[in-house]
């Protein structure tokens, strides 16, 4: 097998994603059901050999990672039918009302999902889980002095959502799940793991893209 070309990382380079498209020859939608649509792109490969990639399309989702005054985080247990599993996750959902800013989606999921709303915001995680794939991306808000909230315009939780359950952990224990492999959604895994990183926590700041 050959050698990957690239040079070695020193301390002071920087360590980011670079922005890159490749020509498409063409692309043809194959399924659109008004959540997901699928295309599927001709591509030139920089040797100029050309292949297919099938395209999950995706509006991208938000998280949130609720942190109350006792260090615990908030988990939800909910039923994952392509899983086959109850998992547990964080509040969370696609980004699909119009002109709705990430940090309101983020703000909208907590009142809905868990009947909460906080003052302190800040982004945690901007995440593409599956990039060889699809295009949805994540991003991930941290939320801190919590309250109690309901909106009478609140839709009603059906489906999976009307079995949720929710349960408040220490951040400890929530990091020692994920290690363990106890605790397998990968979005509150990564926030879990983020925030535990990052601690102790900065002063409050606003959040932001």
């Amino acid at each position: 097998m050959r050698t990957l070309p690239g040079d070695s990382w020193h301390p002071g380079d920087e360590l980011a994603d670079v922005a890159e498209r490749w020509p498409v020859q063409a692309s043809e939608q194959r399924y659109d059901d008004g959540f997901v649509s699928v295309r599927v792109d001709t591509l030139t490969a920089r040797d100029g050999a050309s292949f297919e990639r099938s395209i999950v399309e995706h509006k991208g989702a938000v998280g949130v990672l609720a942190l109350d005054r006792e260090d615990r985080v908030l988990l939800l247990r909910q039923y994952r039918h392509a899983a086959g599993q109850r998992l547990l996750e964080i509040p969370a959902g696609i980004c699909d009302v119009p002109d709705e800013l990430p940090e309101q989606t983020a703000a909208r999921e907590l009142r809905e999902e868990a009947g909460l709303a906080a003052t302190d915001w800040r982004l945690l995680l901007e995440i593409a889980p599956t990039p060889g794939s699809s295009t949805e991306k994540w991003q991930v808000f941290l939320a801190r002095d919590l309250t109690p909230a309901v909106s009478p315009g609140d839709p009603e939780r059906e489906h999976e959502e009307a079995d949720m359950s929710a349960v408040w952990v220490p951040l400890g224990a929530a990091v020692t799940a994920v290690l363990d492999r106890r605790l397998s959604d990968a979005m509150a895994g990564l926030a879990v793991l983020a925030l535990a990183q990052l601690r102790p926590l900065q002063p409050a700041s606003q959040c932001g893209h």
